[in-house]
């Protein structure tokens, strides 16, 4: 039996600008901290795991949720399920996390979370999200190891 979508007809976004590398990036000489653009850049074309789009293309994340602390090694990415009642909220928020793990160097704490008042669970959907044994356990699961994979494998 084939699951039907939570969300069959989701507004779709135009995608932005790829960021122009400049030539300070390109200096092996200076240090480049994390911004928030670089976070969304990481993250953006991660797969909905519903529909054939990108999280940037449905604006369940968007740069301005993005806060980049370098001082005290943290990121944190709110996050907004295209409805209220999303039932992918969960595995949406572990993809998040799991392409920034690989992504950023270990000296980064990862927080994902559901944005204040976009899903009638969000507190629920955080606590999982925040537990660091739940994730684990999660990520020892290999069917959902290979639909967060699936998701993240065009980033």
């Amino acid at each position: 039996m084939t699951k039907i979508a939570d969300n069959v007809n989701p507004h779709v976004y135009e995608k932005g600008s790829e960021r122009k590398t400049t030539s300070a990036e390109l200096d092996e000489e200076l240090t480049d901290e994390f911004d928030e653009r670089e976070i969304f850049d990481l993250i953006r074309n991660i797969n909905d795991p519903e529909h054939p789009l990108t999280l940037e293309e449905l604006r369940v994340i968007e740069e301005k949720n993005i806060v980049v602390n370098n001082k005290e090694n943290t990121v944190v990415v709110n996050f907004t399920p295209t409805i209220p009642h999303c039932s992918m909220a969960t595995l949406i928020g572990l993809s998040i996390r799991v392409q920034l793990l690989r992504a950023l160097p270990s000296r980064f704490k990862v927080t994902v979370v559901v944005s204040e008042g976009t899903h009638v669970s969000e507190h629920a959907v955080n606590k999982q999200l925040a537990d660091k044994e739940r994730v684990a356990a999660a990520l020892e699961n290999n069917n959902l190891v290979q639909i967060i994979n699936q998701c993240v494998a065009n980033v």
